[in-house]
């Protein structure tokens, strides 16, 4: 079983922070493996001219880091969440998250390209802010998956967009993933989140903004 999956109320202090620093050094430095089929698998994959593969690579790099920060941003939720069953929801996300963080991976080096270099950033910043979401609350911290899930699945909606005509194996794994991301929005919405307050939304696109910049490229 994915250490994701196991309830982090079950595990004394100690056991939650060396489970919380593994999973972290997995989620950065390791290879994370998905519980579901790469929905790329059985699309033909088609050579792309240069352009189109370094394009198609940052906008994969760009998915990739936000996968990196959803695996932070669920698990420091639910390292305080007060509910557990908030705490469930919210590690079962994550392990769908760690399905997309592997695809995309994968794609990463279909494409002959690497993750990006501030990933230990990346995930301790959304880290952080997990945390802190997780403390003002359940609806509070349930509100933060419902901005979040509803950002991504506009930044997919931008990539399926811009990806190469050509490149229907990156196209296969957004589509899954982006049908992944509504369904969390709508789990943490039947649950009781709780609507953000301005200026919340707002900070949150424009950091979405600055890191998918930096990603594309670094």
């Amino acid at each position: 079983m994915n250490s994701s999956s196991t309830p982090s109320r079950r595990l004394t202090p100690l056991d939650r922070l060396l489970d919380g620093t593994q999973r972290a050094l997995d989620t950065v430095f390791g290879a994370p493996r998905a519980e579901r089929a790469n929905p790329a698998a059985t699309e033909a994959d088609v050579v792309l001219d240069e352009t189109e593969r370094r394009h198609a690579a940052g906008l994969m790099r760009i998915n990739h880091v936000g996968e990196v920060c959803a695996q932070a941003l669920y698990c420091g939720q639910a390292a305080v969440a007060r509910d557990p069953a908030t705490e469930r929801h919210l590690l079962d996300a994550a392990q769908e998250e760690t399905d997309h963080l592997a695809w995309c991976a994968d794609r990463l080096r279909e494409l002959d390209s690497r993750p990006s270099l501030f990933n230990p950033l990346w995930y301790g910043g959304s880290y952080a802010i997990g945390v802190l979401a997780g403390l003002r609350g359940d609806g509070w911290n349930l509100g933060f998956v419902v901005e979040t899930e509803r950002q991504v699945e506009a930044h997919i909606d931008e990539h399926l967009t811009s990806l190469p005509e050509a490149d229907i194996r990156s196209r296969a794994i957004l589509e899954v993933m982006k049908a992944d991301e509504a369904r969390h929005a709508d789990n943490a919405e039947a649950a009781g989140a709780r609507v953000l307050p301005p200026p919340i939304p707002t900070v949150m696109a424009a950091a979405s903004k600055l890191m998918k910049a930096v990603a594309y490229r670094l």
